[in-house]
């Protein structure tokens, strides 16, 4: 067994106290002499997960056993629930026992590597904790793969969180709790070399270290999530990144540094002068998702009769999946061209000293998940409508408004203006004519328009009749502005096609 710190002796009166135990990454063999003593002495004795090789060992010591965790697990709705909740009866349980007792509370590994629960017990006021250092399957992985991890620079990583946590290394990567196929699948993902340039690329599955059945398996980058079963005792090794995770990103914002430092025009660019670019990106985004559209409608109901959409080159003479795939690819490059005016407007504020891109990534990141408390937090919203008004009112909360219109640019087209008017308006309870009188008002509406006798009332009725026709649009699901657009374009072609098909006389 493996000699550790003592538990220090425990004192009456004052705080009560929770001793944190680790079991070390393996067997009995490697729990250190000190968390079975304190296991014995314990007034009662907790493990957060029974799903640990040493487990068994560690509860013939505890007077009365351990208490496992497991069952908050199956009852939580989140990950950081059930932490609260261990944390909760932890600290009840220590309340509870004899004066000059404690509770020992064993989790796997080491107690300092990991472990969110220990962490919030040792920032939690109301015990005293004492933490007794064993082992963690990082030492073992160490002696496996025979490497020294400060000398070769490795970074840790969460096989759950790979994509966020890997963004921009290059390796050597040592992934933990890679307990599942879909993770060690979204691993393979988040790393795969699309470029081609390492197809020899390799990574070492680091399975049960220091059970009878370890495995210490190294594979092809493609059979990443294809060669074992993998469990809570699974970790990968990952040498080398021949593409680091989210290097597409960096590389792009590289670039727009290096314009500013070596092309005359781009140094000349101030937000101002990017505006109206930016403008014209977005509409050119806006032609592409209507584009895309288009192309799946064809899909739909075959060639006939359905015209050529913006930026596809010959949506006719394809198959539908060519001409769907032409889309796609014209949406990706309009999404990559309004993607480098947000990295450009980036670049020229932090220049200022203002902000940078990982200010807005930041910024953006902590909004929305402000605004998402039915998932982030406790709040119930089952419906996409009450998640709407949840968000209206949060919005408002947040920026200190007295109405839900501020923000509304007035410059919105005059559509657009009216349906985004009309859902504040029902966020805030604002009750508006239901489907049947809005219809009603609509054919009233033409009657009004065609009596109206002098411009003022025309002007007066049109605008009413439009802004009925706007929410009947909302009330029955359809986005007038992109409505209107759709039309716009169809008739644009239309037109197109009849100046193709004129001949001078």
């Amino acid at each position: 067994m493996i000699h550790a710190v003592e538990p220090s002796p425990p004192t009456a009166g004052g705080r009560p106290k929770v001793v944190v135990v680790g079991l070390g990454p393996a067997g009995a063999a490697l729990v250190p002499d000190a968390a079975y003593r304190a296991l014995a002495a314990a007034g009662r004795a907790f493990v957060r997960t029974s799903r640990h090789p040493a487990v068994e060992a560690a509860a013939e010591v505890a007077p009365d056993g351990l208490e496992s965790f497991d069952r908050l697990y199956e009852g939580a709705g989140t990950i950081d629930e059930v932490y609260a909740a261990i944390v909760e009866e932890l600290v009840s349980a220590a309340g509870a026992v004899p004066s000059g007792s404690f509770v020992a509370y064993a989790v796997p590994g080491s107690p300092f590597v990991a472990e969110r629960t220990v962490v919030m017990l040792r920032n939690d006021g109301r015990v005293k904790v004492e933490v007794l250092p064993a082992p963690s399957f990082f030492d073992l992985a160490w002696d496996r793969l025979g490497i020294d991890p400060v000398d070769a620079g490795v970074r840790l990583v969460d096989g759950a969180s790979f994509a966020v946590e890997a963004a921009g290394e290059r390796g050597p990567l040592l992934v933990a709790q890679c307990h599942s196929r879909q993770i060690l699948s979204d691993i393979k993902l988040a790393g795969d070399d699309a470029a081609g340039e390492d197809a020899s690329r390799t990574a070492v599955l680091l399975h049960h270290l220091g059970l009878a059945d370890e495995v210490i398996l190294e594979v092809d980058w493609a059979e990443l999530d294809r060669s074992l079963e993998p469990d809570h005792l699974t970790a990968v090794w990952i040498p080398e990144m021949v593409t680091p995770v989210a290097v597409e990103l960096a590389r792009l914002d590289e670039l727009v540094h290096t314009l500013r430092a070596r092309c005359p025009w781009d140094q000349s660019q101030t937000h101002g002068s990017l505006a109206r670019h930016l403008l014209e990106e977005t509409y050119e985004t806006l032609d592409a998702i209507e584009g895309l559209g288009v192309a799946e409608a064809l899909e739909i109901s075959g060639p006939p009769g359905i015209p050529e959409a913006p930026g596809i080159s010959a949506a006719m003479d394809g198959s539908a999946a060519d001409v769907i795939q032409e889309a796609v690819d014209h949406l990706a490059e309009e999404l990559g061209d309004l993607l480098f005016q947000v990295y450009f407007h980036a670049v020229l504020a932090g220049e200022e000293g203002r902000f940078t891109l990982a200010d807005v990534a930041r910024g953006v990141h902590d909004k929305l998940v402000a605004r998402h408390p039915h998932v982030f937090g406790d709040v119930l919203a089952a419906t996409p409508e009450e998640v709407a008004a949840n968000w209206e009112i949060l919005k408002k909360v947040e920026k200190g408004r007295s109405s839900v219109t501020e923000g509304i640019p007035s410059a919105l087209p005059a559509l657009a203006l009216a349906a985004k008017l009309q859902r504040k308006a029902g966020s805030v309870g604002l009750e508006l004519p239901d489907l049947e009188s809005r219809r009603r008002e609509v054919a009233e509406g033409v009657d009004r328009l065609e009596a109206s006798d002098t411009q003022e009332a025309r002007d007066e009725a049109m605008g009413d009749l439009l802004f009925a026709l706007a929410d009947l649009a909302r009330l029955m699901g359809v986005e007038p502005e992109t409505a209107l657009r759709t039309r716009a374009g169809r008739f644009r072609r239309q037109i197109e096609a009849s100046e193709g098909s004129v001949r001078p006389h």
